[in-house]
């Protein structure tokens, strides 16, 4: 794996993760206490960071660094997402379906 690769793996994990948490750029600096310029260097692949960088980065995200470093969610990831999305709207529909039945049925009677 080249330099750039892991750099933008990072980069990309980074914002992703920052955004799950719901904090801007300045919110994680201070939180890590560190410059909000050096989070968005990271995060626009513009500069490396220091180990100690990145465990304040880390220790404010409350995450284990390796997770900077997991690969970035696959197409097999997405595809799972999107089949877990058909598979709940056939649920719903299913049941829509059972209770309509049902509730007819008691009319009827």
């Amino acid at each position: 794996m080249k330099s750039s690769e892991i750099q933008t793996r990072l980069a990309e994990n980074l914002k992703r993760i920052r955004k799950q948490k719901k904090l801007t750029q300045f919110e994680l600096a201070e939180k890590a206490k560190i410059s909000d310029e050096t989070i968005k260097n990271i995060e626009l692949c513009k500069t490396w960071t220091s180990e100690k960088t990145l465990s304040q980065i880390t220790d404010a995200l409350e995450i284990d660094i390796h997770t900077l470093f997991l690969p970035i969610a696959s197409t097999f990831d997405k595809q799972i997402a999107d089949d877990n999305k058909q598979i709940k709207a056939s649920i719903i529909e299913n049941l829509r379906e059972f209770v309509n039945v049902n509730l007819k049925k008691m009319t009827e009677e």
